[in-house]
Parts: C-alpha cells; structure tokens; sequence
C-alpha cells in the first residue's frame, strides 16, 4: 500500500499545479515530495513513542500543528494542510475520490540557500549568522510561557527526557552508541543535574522556559531575499517545544560545531546574548548541546531501522550517528580539560592527521596541520602535490625550521588566549618536541604527546594509496618513509604526558577515548 502511494505521488500528475518532475526526500518521520514550486510532507505512520503518527486522524491533527506552528517564524512559506485522495490513476492531490491521508503543503525553498549549505561552502557571513542569532532571540522574548509550559523546566521533567533518551538508545549498543560509552553520558549528566539544581530552578523562576522551535539547525534555517526562514518546528511532542530558550538556541550552536564552525557558534552566542540579556545562558550552553547532539545521534539511528532506506544510506545515517554521539563525548571531555598543548608525533602515513582531525573536532579546539602550513609559507596551494626528494626543495632543514618557527607562533597565540591547541606534524627530533614542551610550561599548559604508530605494510599500503588518490596535502610517499625512519627520535615518558596509539587495528573513536582516558 505506502509502496503503491508512493510511486504514484513520483508522477507529476498527482499534483494539482503543473510540474515538471518530482523529487523525493525523506527522514525518519517524514516522506516529502518536491515539485517546481511546492513541497508536500506527508508523515509516516510510525509511533515511536515519544511521537505517534499511527492513525490517519493523528497525522491530520500533527500537519495541522505543524502548519499553526510554523507560521510563528515562517508566515508566508506554510500554505495550509492538503488531503491526499485516491484516484483512477493512484493516490493525488486533487480529485473527488476518497481521502486517504494528508500533507502539509508549503512553498519550496531553495536548496542551495539552506544554511548547512550556505556553511558547507564558506558562504555565510558573520552578519548573517548575526541575524540569524537576532531573530531567534527576539522571538524567544515573545515566545509565550504559563505555570503549565514552566513545569516543563523542572529538573524532573528535564531528566525524563534524558532517560528516554537513555532507554531508547538501548538498542543500538552494536551499531551507535556503546553501553560504555551511553553510561558515561548518562553519569555526567546526573552529576551535572544534581551540582546546578539550583540553577535549573532559577531558570523556571525568572521565566525562560517557553513555547520555543525545538528544532533549530542548520538544515532548517533558508537564507534567501534577505530574509531568514526557520521551519521545521516540533509540532508532534509539546514536551519538546516547551523548553528552556538557551536549550533551543543550543540546538544551532551544537549544529555549527558539527560542521566545524566554532567561530560562527561564538558569534551566534555574543549577538543572542547582547539581544536577550540572557546573563545566565553561559553556565548551560555546553550541558544543552550534548543533549542537542545525543538527541541528533538517536534521530539518525532510527533513520537506521527505516525498511525503506538502502544499505548504503544505512550505513551513512550510522556513520553521522556515532558523529553526533562522538561530539556528545566532546562535551564532557571539554568541561574538564584544562588548557594543553597536544603534539603528534610519528611517521608519514601513521594516521596523525585522522586522529589530529578527530580530536580537534570532538573538543572544539585548533589544529593547525605542518603540511598546510608549510604550503601556505611557500605561497602553493595545499591541494597541490609536491614531489621532491627526501630533505630537498619544500623539505630542507631550513624549510622545516621555519615551518616549526610558524607552528610555534601559531600555538603561542592559542595558548596566550587560554585555549588548548593540537599541532599535528611529525615531531621526529627530540629537539623540536622540548620546544613546545617549554612553551606549554611558560603558559602553565598541559603537554600531551600523541606517539601514533602503525606497522610497516600497513604504513607503505597507506602511503600508495594516498599517493594514488592525489587528493592529501600531505606529500609524503613510500620511497620516502626509510630515510625518515633513520632520523626518527621515538618519544620518552620523561619528555612529557605520552600517549602512545597504535592505529593499525583500532578505530580512531576507540583511540580518542584512549586520549580521554589518559588525560583524567
């Protein structure tokens, strides 16, 4: 039957305006059909509990919602509910023929103007996100709020999402998230819960748990006429759009730091909090993005069960899962880590970089690269292969001193500024590493040496099929990786904090929680 509604709804025939094709999207939750003009979002008959689309009766009263709601922050793009009839030719928006379901109809907006896009392309500005900050704001200071809405900001309430949050991620020990790792989260955030209980009752009390979006991320934000529209709001659970403001706002904050965009969260967070004088918003942004990016993890796991996805879509959904779940970790890890200074170390092709990109993006923090940066000294664009030979050209020792020097500057700056730093290059020279140690110990910084290794075979087959891809801005090669294992100074325990990971047989998730565990 859904087989038959939905390849009759890929017809542009079943719409009552003209259109030249139909496309198809969907989510966990929602089948959404794109014309030239319009979108219909149908909704899947699934009960998840904490949402039941079940009946038809529900999924009509949700499009209503969905539509009432949504007007809030988008009045011109949500046109109404339509019925979904059937026909001689199959199921269609339009005719006399019984009604067999309903969808909400909206204005189509651009897909290259979506913000995930406009962010993915570095084509969002400062000002832009400025606005964005400011609109939510402001319409969080108009968002409605009663005894009724408040009870939803107590500390009972607020922790029985959490526990269903918990007990729904049960499942997915194999695939997602790990029973270690789930109750690691679930330990912090009772232990969180219970040290700012008194900060959670004053949220009530002066009035910031409203009538919010519970749903604002990138995905759901078009920039488009000057305009900003935010849709997609949380029509099907009232317990999920009654929340504490700085807990909708956290929603886009986690979302940007999932694209690696920190410097947009922060103007997101100085322009919200210059708009709505919110002055206590600080102490729980980061407790209100883990949950936004756990809530994201259970969302694309259950993407995972949907029978009408494919394996290949199967296993990108459970690849952004643990991501998400990853970035959740991050937040606990940041919370307690002071300021440090963290080092690779290690041969070409040992996988510094991967766990270099890893560790930045789970802490928030910098990582600056010695291959782009001694690209962009030398004026040559990092995606451009260099093959000179071992120690000439781009490679000589003056050339890697200099490159050290810039690597030096570069971790001064962030550590001056109170922030931990991961510069990822090889560190072959005990030298080199007893540089940056003293500089962490000038800035009363922790020193983290992360000693990556891997066998061999493993190495040379990694360096081939890099030199192959020709799409690394490393330019290190096979023929290259003797001569630097002759000059190679391995690491000691007395040169500072060393962590050794082997990458040969260990995910980089399981070696970055090795990282974590070593820095307790």
């Amino acid at each position: 039957m859904i087989r038959n509604i939905l390849e009759s709804l890929l017809k542009p025939e079943a719409y009552p305006e003209p259109t030249h094709s139909v496309e198809l999207l969907q989510t966990h939750v929602s089948w959404i059909f794109l014309t030239d003009k319009h979108a219909f979002k149908l909704k899947k008959p699934v009960n998840f509990g904490f949402l039941n689309f079940s009946t038809i009766d529900l999924r009509r009263f949700y499009c209503n919602e969905e539509v009432r709601l949504n007007r809030r922050l988008c009045p011109d793009i949500y046109e109404g509910v339509v019925e979904l009839r059937e026909t001689s030719g199959g199921a269609a928006f339009h005719g006399n023929g019984s009604v067999i379901d309903y969808a909400v109809k909206m204005k189509r907006l651009p897909a290259d103007r979506m913000l995930d896009n406009l962010v993915n392309n570095n084509r969002i500005s400062g000002a832009e996100i400025q606005e964005v900050a400011r609109i939510i704001a402001n319409f969080h200071l108009n968002a409605p709020t009663s005894p009724a809405i408040a009870e939803f900001g107590q500390l009972d309430r607020i922790m029985f999402n959490w526990e269903e949050n918990f007990e729904q991620m049960i499942p997915f020990e194999e695939t997602t998230l790990s029973e270690v790792e789930r109750n690691r989260i679930k330990a912090w955030v009772s232990s969180f819960a219970a040290e700012n209980a008194d900060l959670f009752k004053r949220r009530v009390d002066e009035g910031f748990i409203r009538e919010c979006d519970g749903d604002i991320h990138l995905e759901n934000i078009c920039m488009m006429d000057d305009k900003v529209y935010i849709f997609d709001c949380i029509e099907f659970n009232e317990r999920f759009r009654y929340c504490d403001t700085v807990a909708d706002v956290a929603f886009l904050l986690m979302d940007l730091d999932f694209h690696g965009r920190r410097d947009l969260a922060d103007e997101v967070v100085i322009t919200y909090f210059e708009t709505s004088g919110d002055t206590s918003m600080i102490a729980l942004i980061d407790y209100y993005k883990l949950y936004r990016a756990f809530v994201r993890g259970k969302v694309e796991s259950l993407h995972m069960i949907d029978s009408c996805i494919d394996i290949q879509e199967q296993e990108r959904v459970r690849t952004k899962a643990i991501r998400y779940f990853r970035l959740a970790l991050g937040y606990i890890e940041r919370s307690r880590l002071r300021p440090t200074l963290f080092i690779t170390c290690g041969l070409m092709g040992s996988g510094k970089s991967t766990l270099a990109i890893r560790l930045s993006f789970e802490l928030g923090i910098t990582s600056f690269d010695s291959d782009i940066v001694r690209k962009k000294m030398a004026d040559i664009s990092t995606d451009t292969p260099v093959f000179h030979a071992y120690g000439e050209g781009l490679y000589t020792s003056q050339v890697n001193d200099s490159t050290y020097a810039e690597l030096f500057r570069l971790a001064e700056t962030e550590l001056a500024a109170g922030r931990s730093v991961i510069i990822d290059a090889s560190f072959k020279r005990k030298e080199e590493r007893s540089r940056f140690a003293a500089l962490a110990k000038s800035h009363t910084a922790s020193f983290a040496i992360l000693y990556v290794t891997c066998n061999e075979l493993e190495n040379r087959l990694r360096l081939a099929e890099r030199a192959a891809s020709g799409q690394s801005v490393s330019d290190g090669r096979a023929e290259l990786l003797e001569r630097q294992q002759q000059e190679f100074e391995a690491p000691t325990m007395e040169e500072g904090l060393l962590i050794p990971l082997a990458t040969t047989d260990s995910s980089p998730e399981s070696l970055i929680s090795m990282i974590y565990g070593r820095l307790a």
